[in-house]
């Protein structure tokens, strides 16, 4: 590799999977709207006789296109036992899917039909590092791009942009996922940090201290206290403490006296400017993870992605210039 490539791969800091065109899919295998209105309804009333009447037709009708669809896909989907119907189990599993994607079209056109020219961008973030980081930068985005509209949702499990209607979320890990691309948005370094009156009670004058007093774990980091340690060269067991899903309720816990807890300095600035927190010891730790800004393989040049990508991508350089010259 010259150096005018390397050059290139570090200043982008991408990593995209390959992405295949993908293949066509039969017709005989794309049911018409009509059809599958008709079966949604029946599924989700799991009555003929409720769905004709929210879709304003006759129960014959919603009879005749689900068996039409049944005829078009080689499957039975409802089970006929005199005037009653049911699912089949087939046709209970092709429901979720249907109605997925049904609401997937819904809220496409919904979001269309609100915002016709700038676009909408479905965001997927960290709870934590969206309501300290990126909500009070967001305001900055929006005024640089007023026709574009920007739905957050928080999301702390993995998922999968196949099924959940999402154009991008914000990672953090080792790096994208299979079936994803992504630009690296920034690391982290952590720090162990308590309340004022806690420490006060507690005389800590070294690493190994920590391994006795009452530590608050995240459930989605849960060996980082053992790395800090590790980090400090010193050897812990067992360790004690509670068990938090979010870094909110875990800082709120340290800042109430209830322990320690090993927190990302960026996320945390404004307790420690308030003072509400402060460091145990001055023993930072920068994770081995990073954040991400990650999207759908070949979704990339979606043009609110596209535009939100280059806004964050410099908004994170600046944070990490600021902290560097601190």
């Amino acid at each position: 590799m010259d150096d005018e490539e390397g050059q290139r791969l570090l200043e982008g800091r991408q990593r995209f999977n390959p992405v295949r065109q993908p293949m066509a899919i039969p017709r005989r295998f794309l049911p018409s709207m009509s059809l599958l209105t008709a079966f949604e309804a029946a599924a989700r009333h799991r009555s003929f006789t409720a769905a004709a009447e929210e879709l304003a037709i006759t129960q014959s009708a919603v009879s005749r296109q689900i068996r039409l669809l049944e005829e078009q896909i080689g499957c039975q989907l409802f089970v006929r036992d005199k005037q009653t119907v049911r699912l089949s189990e087939a046709g209970a599993a092709y429901a979720r899917e249907i109605g997925d994607a049904l609401r997937r079209i819904g809220n496409a056109s919904l979001n269309l039909h609100a915002n016709p020219h700038g676009g909408t961008l479905n965001l997927a973030i960290l709870p934590t590092f969206g309501t300290r980081w990126l909500a009070p930068r967001l305001s900055r985005f929006l005024d640089r791009h007023p026709g574009i509209t920007v739905n957050l949702s928080t999301r702390l499990t993995a998922f999968d942009f196949r099924t959940d209607p999402f154009d991008a979320a914000i990672h953090f890990g080792e790096g994208p996922w299979a079936g994803s691309e992504g630009v690296e948005l920034m690391g982290e370094t952590v720090m162990p940090v308590g309340a004022p009156g806690f420490l006060a009670d507690h005389t800590i004058t070294s690493a190994a201290d920590l391994a006795n007093m009452p530590l608050l774990h995240l459930a989605s980091r849960p060996d980082h206290w053992e790395r800090w340690f590790a980090r400090q060269g010193v050897t812990v067991e067992r360790l004690r403490g509670m068990l938090f899903d979010q870094f909110a309720t875990a800082a709120q816990a340290a800042g109430s006296g209830l322990g320690l807890a090993l927190l990302p300095e960026f996320l945390i600035a404004a307790d420690l400017e308030r003072g509400d927190l402060v460091p145990a010891l001055d023993a930072p730790m920068e994770s081995p993870e990073r954040y991400f800004l990650v999207w759908p393989a070949g979704h990339g040049q979606h043009g609110p992605l596209a535009q939100f990508r280059d806004w964050i991508v410099d908004e994170a350089r600046t944070r990490q210039s600021i902290s560097s010259s601190d």
